[in-house]
Formats: structure tokens, C-alpha cells, sequence
């Protein structure tokens, strides 16, 4: 189990660091911000490496909160099947997982 766990953390972490390897979203509230800080905000989740337990109990580096310019991010990175339409059933197989990666405001989630 701990393979697979080690697995999926490497694999987000690449999504994360990179934005290849699946897709990334923004909220429409995100969006609406200005250019200058959309851009931090995404060079942030790029850059993030304050992972916890308390934010992150499986070890999966699936999920981070930070602050900027007076708002609180949330990113999230969610599995689904290859239709897309429910979870995948092994995130920790890229053939069977497809990574979304969503960067929102806290008061989106």
C-alpha cells in the first residue's frame, strides 16, 4: 500500500510542479482576478511544499492552502475514470487515473 501511496504523491507532485500529466482548472473566481496575481498564485501551487497532516492526512499531496494578497487559495488534485464520469478506481496507475488539478479561492470550496 505504501507503494502505491509513494506513486500517487509522485505523480501529483509532478501535476503539481509541472501542470503536465493532467489538466489544471482555475474557478471562475480565480479567473476574475488580476492577471499579475492569477499568475503568483499559480507559480505558488507550483512551488508549494507545506504539506500536513491536518490538510493532508493520506500523504497523497493532493491538496494545499496559502495565503496571498489579502485571499486564501485552495488547490485540489481529484482522479477520475477515463469516461470521466466518477472516480478513478487506481489513482496510482496513470492509465486508469486522469489528475484535475483545481486552483480556487477558499470561499469556493
Amino acid at each position: 500500500m505504501e507503494d502505491k501511496k509513494a506513486t500517487i504523491r509522485s505523480l501529483n507532485d509532478s501535476l503539481r510542479t509541472t501542470f503536465l500529466g493532467g489538466r489544471v482548472l482555475i474557478t471562475a473566481s480565480v479567473q476574475s482576478l488580476p492577471e499579475v496575481l492569477r499568475s503568483r498564485a499559480l507559480s505558488a501551487v507550483r512551488e508549494f511544499r507545506d504539506f500536513n497532516e491536518d490538510d493532508e492526512p493520506h500523504g497523497e499531496h493532493d491538496f494545499g492552502a496559502f495565503d496571498m494578497a489579502e485571499h486564501t487559495f485552495f488547490w485540489k488534485i481529484d482522479y477520475h475514470d477515463e469516461s470521466e464520469c466518477q472516480g478513478s478506481v487506481d489513482p496510482s496507475d496513470p492509465e486508469k487515473a486522469i489528475r484535475v488539478l483545481t486552483v480556487m479561492l477558499a470561499e469556493d470550496y
